[in-house]
């Protein structure tokens, strides 16, 4: 299937470098490559290949080519101004695609070199919202069994989907994490992954995994931060007014890969949502430039809801997600009614959907086909 972003990357390569980021096996070089072919002439370069990284270093292109496709390229030394220097002196004519397994916009983090050189686009899994304006047929259940990643969700077989998985989790610890810093204990963050997968939607103790797995709290903590960089999973951090002080509460934990989800089908459902929020955050940033990010809420007295989205610091909705179809949850009833908020609780299985109390209940699938990528 062709990607939704495909125009937008090819509108935004007219005007500057283009960085495409997203994690491992979302369909990134596929999309590079069908992009390539909207150009007379294009060249794929991987920094993960010899001959490619001898290409690379010693810029030997040639100077007519169409369009510059690099990828992985933030494995390299200085690579920001490696890049910089490539755009600066480029013909007029000559396009840039830079592609990574990784957060390009924090990845090796110094200065600013790259500054109003680049715009950002991030390619995540299928969505709900993504098949439908292309066309591709879909079901909710086959998202949750099998997860939103191109090649085990299209593939017909279950096993080969089971066994592509298999694969990535021993290519995302084997070798994306090695490449990404020098871990001298492999076997300690496999542990910390196994658990995280097993914590999903629950409050993340850095101190209770550390005692877990036998190392510091701030081990865990870097490699969380290490998981989180390579878009192995994602934070969801309680919202609040003042940044710094949500940053030091809990944070919630979900997996790009809904696949990778250790639990029930209620904690699934809420991973994949969690998932198409987070899609929907980053396109309205990326292509409509509205900040907007996903929390959730909690009160010391313990009034929760599972998320809320949020843009320019205010809270647009609330979110609560349901399996089943039953009575509205406490949380939900008690933020909507104390602050009226905008609320929604979306339900996997509903009988018939309704407002109760000023509160939309929703069918799952119908709340995720709207949302906007």
């Amino acid at each position: 299937m062709e990607r939704y972003q495909k125009k937008a990357i090819l509108k935004d390569l007219q005007k500057k470098m283009v960085l495409l980021a997203g994690p491992r096996q979302s369909g990134k070089t596929t999309l590079a490559k069908v992009i390539a072919q909207e150009f007379p002439t294009s060249l794929y370069l991987s920094y993960d290949r010899l001959a490619d990284r001898k290409i690379i270093l010693q810029e030997s292109w040639l100077p007519s080519t169409d369009l510059l496709i690099f990828d992985e390229i933030h494995k390299m030394d200085n690579w920001k101004n490696y890049l910089k220097g490539i755009f600066d002196t480029k013909p007029p004519h000559q396009k840039i695609l830079v592609t990574g397994s990784a957060r390009l916009e924090v990845f090796n983090q110094v200065g600013d070199s790259l500054a109003g050189r680049y715009f950002l686009h991030r390619l995540f899994p299928l969505s709900p919202s993504e098949c439908d304006k292309e066309n591709t047929p879909y079901t909710l259940n086959r998202f949750l069994e099998r997860g939103g990643f191109p090649e085990p969700f299209l593939t017909e077989d279950l096993i080969d989907a089971n066994r592509w998985r298999l694969q990535y989790i021993d290519s995302l610890l084997r070798t994306d994490v090695l490449d990404f810093d020098n871990i001298q204990n492999l076997n300690a963050i496999r542990l910390v992954f196994e658990l995280l997968r097993e914590r999903v939607g629950s409050p993340i103790s850095y101190t209770s995994i550390a005692q877990d797995v036998a190392i510091s709290p701030n081990t865990v903590k870097k490699y969380i931060e290490i998981l989180e960089t390579l878009y192995i999973i994602f934070r969801v951090t309680p919202f609040s007014n003042n940044i710094a002080r949500s940053l030091l509460k809990e944070p919630k934990i979900y997996f790009f890969d809904t696949g990778l989800v250790m639990g029930n089908e209620g904690i699934k459902f809420e991973n994949f949502v969690a998932g198409c929020l987070l899609k929907h955050a980053y396109a309205k940033i990326d292509y409509l430039a509205q900040p907007t990010s996903i929390h959730y809420l909690i009160t010391k007295e313990h009034h929760e809801v599972d998320f809320a989205i949020v843009t320019e610091q205010s809270i647009e909705q609330i979110i609560e997600v349901k399996n089943s179809d039953h009575q509205i949850s406490p949380g939900i009833k008690f933020f909507h009614q104390k602050y009226s908020l905008a609320a929604v609780q979306i339900v996997k299985e509903i009988k018939r959907e309704r407002v109760d109390n000023g509160i939309e209940v929703v069918e799952g699938l119908r709340f995720l086909k709207n949302l906007y990528l």
